[in-house]
């Protein structure tokens, strides 16, 4: 196809939800297929779309935050049993990305030998590449040219973000975090934004301290809205919501958004966007 698509695999939070899986984006265009990180059911959610884990072209993590990476061990194995043949798995994250993913393995390590000795067609392992970057490194995807920039989402750090470009078109994966300078940077004159947010008049009700933390490193409605106004962004898909309204009523959540004037996107699990090509 020459348009690209976003995907949201998983719009909910690390609070269990039937309805949401955990935080992960899909992005493909033509032949290529980018997982934005890898939460709770992402494989199952792949299934949905008709994307197994072999068709990935690449990972693409945004921190290690556990409810964005709780389920990369699904995407390792599953990737790794249903490939006809040895085939790398690429991860793309921050710096400790690497320490992630050979702890995964490790604990991956009986199931590993136990395939192995079972199945004489499974002649290796799970084969994974593992690259770590840092904001300002560029790197291609088979028909994607990704950039990557820094985003402020601490006491976590570092955290990134991703400009996925192709055919004229870009798509910004913003994953967590505050409004920032890199990221503005990031974004100038992208086509589509993809950013975690917060209900902050709602967290504010819950009487719980651990509630009241995550206030001040995740975006809200608003903040988003104005970020996505100031660099000029057509489309901004909104996900990871917290706390996650009811399937399909997202109004509130629009009427929030006052400050962004282009095309909004606020939806369920497997909602799909059309990012048109420009060249």
């Amino acid at each position: 196809m020459s348009d690209s698509e976003i995907v949201l695999l998983g719009t909910g939070s690390p609070l269990p939800d039937p309805n949401r899986a955990g935080p992960s984006t899909l992005v493909r265009g033509g032949s290529s297929i980018l997982l934005c990180d890898a939460g709770r059911g992402v494989v199952m959610r792949l299934a949905a779309v008709g994307v197994i884990p072999p068709f990935l072209s690449a990972v693409l993590l945004t921190h290690l935050h556990s409810d964005h990476i709780s389920d990369l061990n699904d995407i390792i194995t599953t990737h790794w049993v249903m490939s006809g043949e040895p085939a790398p798995l690429h991860i793309y994250g921050p710096v400790g990305t690497r320490t992630v993913v050979n702890g995964i393995l490790e604990m991956l390590q009986p199931d590993i030998n136990y395939r192995l000795t079972h199945h004489d067609d499974l002649s290796v392992g799970p084969q994974v590449e593992v690259h770590e970057m840092a904001a300002g490194d560029r790197f291609s995807v088979g028909e994607f040219e990704v950039s990557v920039g820094a985003s402020d989402h601490r006491p976590v750090e570092p955290t990134v973000a991703y400009r996925c470009e192709r055919l004229g078109a870009s798509i910004v994966l913003g994953g967590d975090g505050v409004p920032c300078a890199s990221l503005d940077d990031l974004l100038v004159g992208a086509d589509a934004y993809v950013q975690t947010v917060i209900r902050e008049d709602l967290v504010k009700l819950v009487p719980r301290q651990r509630f009241q933390d995550i206030l001040d490193y995740h975006s809200t409605v608003g903040q988003a809205a104005d970020t996505a106004q100031r660099a000029g962004v057509r489309i901004l898909v909104l996900t990871h919501y917290v706390p996650a309204p009811p399937l399909g009523q997202y109004d509130e959540w629009r009427s929030l958004a006052t400050g962004f004037t282009g095309h909004l996107v606020v939806g369920d699990d497997l909602t799909a966007v059309t990012v048109a090509a420009r060249g």
